[in-house]
């Protein structure tokens, strides 16, 4: 008999028991932001329970023997294999849609936290360029008035050694921009300086976000506040180096990230969409047993040829 080999509607069963596995593996990805075991794991195991007692029920179904108890074992299969796709329909399925159905205010939140990282760094060297404005204009007036308050202009650093004051104001604005953008800041050459290496990862994340990709999207929302949090970390260290005289302020900047991780671990309701394909993925993976023949030595059917999905492989 060839009852046993694969059919084009085996196939099909398997391709939807993958397909809804592999959502319910987005599904558990966004709901763990991001725990690749756990949602690997998950969708496998759905996987492997609706494939098995689907193509368990056709092939009781198509058996010559023991009758009775393989119709038994047939119903209770059929039985499971729809409660369980019940099951992973309400619980795990719907996530994706739920939270795709957040997009657009996702994309927003998300690309809003890109830019505050973004606008950081132009806010940086505003401070910067302050700061060397302000120095110099201390260091002019230091000179100016070294008669009248000598302390200032010892202060600043400043001495008679026979180097003209334009030459040490010269050095001393030299020292205070290497301070402030040291080559470890900005490498053009390289590209692996604080903001080259910031910007790429923020124009990265920028396509992930515009372009809804599941799994990276989740990356960016984990990755985005640690991130913008340690390159601010960093613009303060930098800013935090003084000069001889100085007593300024260090940088400051707020990021003030708007929070959407809620909205990828709350649980909603399943959507139409997540039922109209949990309903299509259904019949898909019931197909081989709804046009299997059963034997002609029982007495429940009769077998007329195969049917139109019936093609052996």
């Amino acid at each position: 008999m060839n009852q046993s080999k694969f059919s084009l509607a085996d196939i099909l069963t398997l391709l939807a028991a993958l397909a809804l596995g592999f959502v319910c593996f987005l599904s558990t990805n966004f709901y763990t932001l991001g725990n690749m075991t756990q949602s690997i794991t998950r969708a496998v195991i759905i996987a492997i329970l609706l494939g098995s007692t689907a193509l368990g029920a056709k092939l009781l179904k198509r058996t010559s023997r023991n009758f009775k108890t393989n119709i038994i074992l047939e119903l209770l299969l059929l039985l499971s294999f729809t409660g369980l796709t019940l099951y992973f329909a309400y619980s795990c399925f719907p996530h994706y849609f739920v939270v795709s159905g957040q997009k657009t205010e996702i994309q927003s939140k998300l690309t809003s936290n890109i830019t505050q990282a973004e606008d950081m760094f132009a806010e940086y060297e505003h401070y910067a360029e302050n700061r060397e404005n302000t120095y110099l204009r201390n260091l002019r007036t230091a000179i100016k008035y070294q008669n009248v308050n000598s302390s200032d202009y010892t202060k600043y650093g400043f001495e008679n050694n026979g180097v003209s004051d334009e030459i040490q104001i010269e050095n001393k604005m030299f020292t205070i921009h290497a301070d402030l953008f040291p080559t470890n800041y900005s490498d053009t050459t390289n590209n692996n300086g604080i903001k080259e290496v910031a910007k790429a990862w923020l124009s990265d994340a920028k396509r992930k976000i515009s372009g809804w990709k599941p799994i990276s999207i989740v990356d960016v929302l984990n990755e985005i506040d640690q991130n913008s949090n340690d390159w601010l970390n960093q613009l303060v260290v930098l800013s935090s180096v003084h000069e001889k005289g100085e007593d300024p302020e260090e940088f400051v900047y707020n990021l003030s990230f708007n929070d959407v991780k809620n909205r990828f671990t709350t649980s909603g309701k399943p959507t139409p969409l997540s039922i109209f394909w949990a309903v299509f993925a259904y019949i898909l993976m019931l197909l081989p047993y709804l046009i299997s023949k059963r034997s002609t030595k029982t007495t429940v059917g009769t077998t007329t040829g195969k049917g139109v999905f019936d093609i052996e492989i």
